[in-house]
């Protein structure tokens, strides 16, 4: 890649009007939908600090929290790979591949030997290809595995609706959360067309349902799950990843082995640190309060008679292996662009930044674009990257966009100025060797000018009435190419008042609504949160999100639950072995065998599990997997009922966590609504890996409490 190559992709990008669409469509609607989420979170100026001091003190003490952290991972039984670079990340996945079919057989005999009534029969062909289901990973792109995988032989299947999409156009991901973005509903009609065989639609939902279809089958006959991991939480060993659809969780939760790709840098401390995490993350990602899956990995599957158990789990793999990746990471650790490795992933900055906007991910070259990736791609990826810097306004909407408050403009610069990680005592050129002699005067008449608070203002002023006397997209006012704007840039129309005495007006305003609401005539509602019970609170956020409350005395709970699943016509049932006991009339099992799963209709329509709690300010809900509890039965079933208690509804997240159970059980999930998607054009289509329905029966258990 070269600053020529990344010129003509620019003009290519600019060019492109399905591009310049889909790009539009895709930032006016993440801004929306960022600014509605963080509405709901008045002191997000202050998590937003906790969560920078978090992350500087990880990446400072980062040995030390790397040491806890694979203890903790390991003590729980997950197998722990450390990975310097790309080549020997892509080994380790390829030697655990490889040493699968020996590695089942071991499995297979010891189950028939009776370490668990869960017997392991592989559901591939051992001889034939294997098959990897995997689930969005950054890190995994970074290293470029799925063509080392597809070189060796091996089937990869990327499962995210939009990696998916990509992977069939022979594509990269031109964004870190919606990997599509790029593409029109007409390109993944035809695309599906072409690739599937489906006739050419243009209907959302069928192509999302069409995706459904095929990628079933692969979650259920896959032989490894791949995974990457959003945050490890060193004092507990948990692997944390959040996704909407549900392929992250058939990718952690059906096939017999999973690997999950972590890069060294995504640790948090604690659990209450986790929470502080995740209610920053989807927000700025997606605009929700939480994503709809939170998954919270701590082991295999366990067998019976463990310290943490009495009995087998039902579900779950039989091995699980995490790859801690470095690839650069300890080298831009020691440097002065350390502060980039605070970045939780959640594409924020791209949506903010007005060059993305414009240009897209494909134009950057790197499989990290925008502000982040115009830092981190020269360390990560590939040290000739180091020109992408340059395609920034520095406006400095990235970092009012950061939920860790990265300065991403400060970064930048420093990219800029030639600093790298291998250059933290590089001193700055303050002559400006290397620049044109007519940037090195424009400069210096401008730091004249801008020191001169009186001269500027009149500059401004003047400048402002001189650009009403012309438009702006005139040709004749572009600049000239030479000058590295004159590509795509206009001059811009430049204020008529000057920024102070606009400040003026807006600091008046701001003192009258403080005098206001002083002497009590600004409507309290409006300042004050309104303060509901946390049953109306949950009620409130589920059914906002899709999801349907059912509130039921205790006695009345299996005449109802019964009745409404007659009513959808459900003839069997995956359940809990703590909620079968209110079904009947309905057949209930525990856990069906593949084959059932693999059928053109399943007959098994709904799951029906216990929550160890539900938290009010999301509206979500706490599964574990354990003994007699499946995830399977809230995953891989159309409707998913839950029975849960009003005393265990808990104001927030930070609380669930603390809850025992989620330290003691192998694996759970948080569920926060149906499953869902937007990847093609941004809109948003219910049920698509997991269930599309919901229903929460609420057992009102107030007098009993």
């Amino acid at each position: 890649m070269t600053l020529t190559s990344f010129k003509t992709r620019i003009r290519q990008s600019i060019a492109d009007e399905n591009l310049q669409l889909a790009l539009d469509n895709n930032a006016q609607r993440r801004r929306d939908g960022r600014l509605a989420a963080f509405a709901s979170l008045p002191d997000y100026k202050e998590r937003r600090a906790r969560a920078h001091a978090i992350k500087a003190d990880v990446i400072a003490n980062l040995d030390e929290y790397l040491y806890k952290f694979i203890a903790k991972v390991t003590e729980n039984g997950i197998l722990v790979h450390r990975a310097a670079d790309a080549a020997e990340a892509v080994r380790i996945v390829l030697e655990i591949v490889k040493d699968l079919p020996q590695r089942s057989q071991r499995l297979a005999l010891s189950e028939a030997e009776g370490n668990t009534k869960d017997s392991f029969v592989p559901l591939r062909d051992l001889r034939g290809k294997k098959l990897v289901a995997k689930s969005k990973s950054m890190v995994a792109e970074e290293i470029n595995l799925n063509h080392a995988l597809e070189a060796a032989g091996i089937r990869v299947v990327e499962t995210d609706l939009g990696e998916y999409i990509v992977q069939l156009r022979g594509e990269r991901p031109s964004h870190i959360i919606t990997p599509a973005v790029h593409l029109r509903r007409g390109d993944v009609g035809q695309l599906f067309h072409e690739k599937l065989g489906i006739p050419y639609t243009e209907d959302i939902p069928i192509l999302t349902n069409t995706a459904r279809k095929v990628l079933r089958e692969v979650f259920l006959t896959a032989d490894i799950g791949l995974s990457g991991v959003n945050f490890g939480v060193a004092e507990t060993g948990t692997l944390c990843l959040v996704t909407n659809e549900g392929n992250g969780r058939m990718c952690t939760t059906l096939p017999p082995v999973h690997i999950a790709l972590m890069g060294i840098e995504r640790l948090v401390p604690t659990l209450d640190d986790l929470a502080l995490m995740l209610s920053l993350l989807p927000r700025s990602a997606t605009g929700q309060k939480l994503s709809v899956y939170t998954s919270l990995i701590h082991s295999p599957r366990r067998p019976p008679s463990t310290s943490l158990g009495t009995g087998a789990d039902p579900d779950g793999p039989f091995e699980r292996h995490l790859i801690l990746l470095d690839n650069g990471r300890s080298a831009l650790r020691h440097s002065l662009l350390a502060e980039s490795l605070y970045c939780i992933r959640c594409g924020a900055c791209l949506n903010a930044c007005p060059v993305f906007r414009e240009l897209g991910g494909h134009a950057y070259g790197s499989i990290y674009p925008g502000p982040i990736g115009s830092v981190i791609s020269a360390a990560l990826v590939d040290p000739n990257f180091a020109y992408l810097a340059q395609a920034s306004s520095l406006c400095g909407a990235c970092k009012e966009a950061c939920p860790v408050d990265i300065d991403l403009p400060g970064l930048l610069l420093r990219v800029r100025g030639g600093e790298g990680v291998k250059r933290k005592d590089v001193k700055r050129n303050p002559a400006g060797i290397g620049l044109p002699a007519s940037v090195k005067l424009g400069l210096k008449a401008f730091r004249l000018v801008a020191a001169t608070p009186r001269l500027f203002a009149v500059l401004q002023t003047l400048g402002g009435l001189f650009s009403r006397l012309y438009s702006p997209r005139r040709a004749w006012m572009r600049l000239p190419a030479w000058t590295g704007w004159g590509y795509s840039k206009d001059l811009p129309r430049l204020a008529a008042r000057p920024f102070r005495a606009r400040w003026k007006n807006v600091k008046q305003s701001i003192k009258e609504t403080s005098r206001q609401v002083d002497r009590g005539q600004v409507d309290k509602g409006q300042v004050d949160r309104e303060e509901v019970g946390l049953v109306d609170q949950f009620t409130r956020e589920l059914t906002a999100l899709g999801g349907q409350v059912h509130l039921v005395p205790e006695g009345e709970l299996s005449a109802k639950l019964s009745e409404f699943l007659r009513s959808k016509g459900v003839n069997r049932v995956q359940a809990d072995e703590s909620v079968a006991k209110y079904i009947s009339g309905i057949p209930a099992i525990r856990e069906p065998d593949a084959s059932t799963w693999l059928s053109t209709s399943p007959t098994i329509r709904a799951g029906v599990t216990g929550a160890v709690c539900g938290i009010a300010e999301s509206g979500s809900l706490l599964l574990i997997s354990g003994t007699g509890q499946t995830l399977t039965a809230s995953l891989l079933p159309e409707v998913h009922v839950a029975v849960l208690k009003t005393s265990e509804i808990l104001p927030n997240l930070a609380d669930a966590l603390r809850r025992p159970e989620v330290r003691a059980a192998d694996a759970g999930v948080i569920v926060t609504g149906p499953s869902r998607t937007a990847d093609i054009e941004m809109t948003l289509t219910i049920g698509v890996h997991g269930p599309g329905e919901l229903h929460v029966f609420l057992i009102d258990d107030s007098e009993t409490v």
